[in-house]
């Protein structure tokens, strides 16, 4: 395994539905963006045949609201593999506002992979895990 965590991007626009009554965006939305850059990142790295017999659920969520993200920003979301077993993916995700890069939440998950047939917990096998390379406590550098 690598010591340095293949880091992966997408950005995100803050949409109307996204905003609570408070004027800013709801904290339920940055769960959802964490749970979306996880799965773009899946998509973009694991094979087809991967992508096929896998399914990911989430064990646990932790997340750290810094700053609130406001209407029309522009969201720039990161994420990375953390530990790694055959049965448990650790993933770190950063939410920044695009524009000034301030810190708006941070989140660790615990992911575990599941058979797509029988949804049953599954193995990933070392092959997978050699495509996400991984970090330890969430190094990126």
């Amino acid at each position: 395994m690598s010591q340095t965590a293949e880091v992966y991007e997408i950005r995100i626009a803050v949409e109307p539905e996204d905003i609570d009554v408070q004027g800013h965006v709801n904290n339920v939305t940055y769960v959802r963006w964490v749970q979306d850059v996880a799965a773009a990142h899946w998509l973009a790295r694991a094979p087809k045949e991967f992508q096929e017999r896998l399914l990911w659920v989430v064990l646990r969520h932790e997340i750290d609201y810094k700053q609130s993200a406001q209407p029309g920003d522009e969201i720039q979301a990161r994420t990375w593999v953390g530990a790694a077993t055959r049965a448990r993916f650790e993933r770190f995700t950063e939410l920044r506002r695009a524009a000034d890069g301030i810190l708006l939440a941070k989140a660790r998950t615990m992911w575990c992979p599941i058979d797509a047939q029988t949804r049953r917990p599954a193995g990933v096998g070392a092959a997978l895990l050699e495509m996400f390379p991984t970090a330890s406590a969430g190094n990126t550098e």
